[in-house]
């Protein structure tokens, strides 16, 4: 059995809260939960059991805004009041400035502010120029919260929010700072387009069209790259099902053993990490 160095004080989790907590995780499970826990179980620990508190980095403040400015404009859309580039910008503007909700640090922008600030507008206009969306076809949802009862399966509650859904196509906006490998994607982002997938399909009782994931890369010149997904196939759904017995019999056993490797330079809990043995 795994242990873990003595926690700093301010920081020291009961063994009842902690209990209660772990809980409380195997109820429900969203797709950044569960692709946590399957990348490393330590930081899974770190970030949703004791939920140490990390700076927000630079790079999700851009996301998180450009996601905000889009979800307006599609919302905008739904309501047939289509923004203009000057209203799109001022839900920008408003985004970047707006409080986060506490549970995490403040950005550290080291002087990088107003040029992230640009990069994350620039893209807001890529977005507009190459996503190829007709202004005046009405989405079918926009930035909707889902949930899907799994029980019957001896699963946890699934939990979600589809960015937009389009013509029955689930279409998920991210930002990255590279391009993503066209032969990887599927596979690198398979739990969290299965679990659109499963919500959808059981919050409508149809399957949906097929998944489209909208990269916009934070080049010097930005682009975006669409990645058009079929819709998810059985085998994708038994993998998923595989995946969240795992993550329950996981928290079951506090199963937190760490998974080395490259990822670890650039987590968050790097330091804390190497305090486990």
């Amino acid at each position: 059995m795994n242990t873990l160095a003595p926690s700093p004080p301010a920081l020291q989790v009961t063994e009842r809260s902690e209990h209660e907590v772990l809980q409380r995780l195997q109820e429900t499970v969203s797709a950044s939960r569960l692709n946590c826990f399957l990348q490393c179980r330590l930081k899974f620990y770190f970030r949703y059991v004791r939920a140490i508190p990390k700076a927000k980095t630079p790079a999700l403040h851009v996301g998180n805004s450009v996601h905000a400015a889009l979800k307006a404009w599609h919302k905008a859309r739904w309501l047939t009041k289509p923004l203009t580039l000057k209203q799109l910008h001022e839900e920008f503007v408003e985004a970047w400035v707006e409080p986060d909700d506490g549970k995490l640090l403040p950005v550290q922008w080291d002087g990088e502010e107003e040029s992230a600030k640009l990069t994350g507008w620039r893209l807001c206009e890529v977005y507009l120029r190459e996503s190829g969306i007709d202004l005046g076809e009405k989405p079918d949802a926009v930035e909707v919260p889902v949930e899907a009862d799994l029980a019957k399966h001896g699963l946890p509650r699934l939990i979600g929010i589809l960015d937009l859904v389009q013509k029955r196509r689930i279409i998920d906006y991210k930002t990255t700072s590279s391009t993503p490998n066209a032969d990887k994607v599927a596979h690198t982002h398979e739990v969290q387009t299965s679990i659109y997938a499963v919500l959808y399909r059981f919050n409508t009782g149809h399957v949906e069209q097929g998944i489209e994931l909208h990269h916009l890369v934070k080049l010097k010149n930005p682009k975006l790259v669409i990645t058009t997904l079929p819709p998810m196939s059985d085998q994708q759904r038994t993998r998923l099902f595989r995946l969240m017995e795992a993550y329950l019999e996981g928290l079951d056993g506090r199963d937190f053993i760490p998974s080395p490797g490259m990822a670890c330079a650039s987590c968050e809990y790097f330091n804390e990490c190497r305090q486990w043995h």
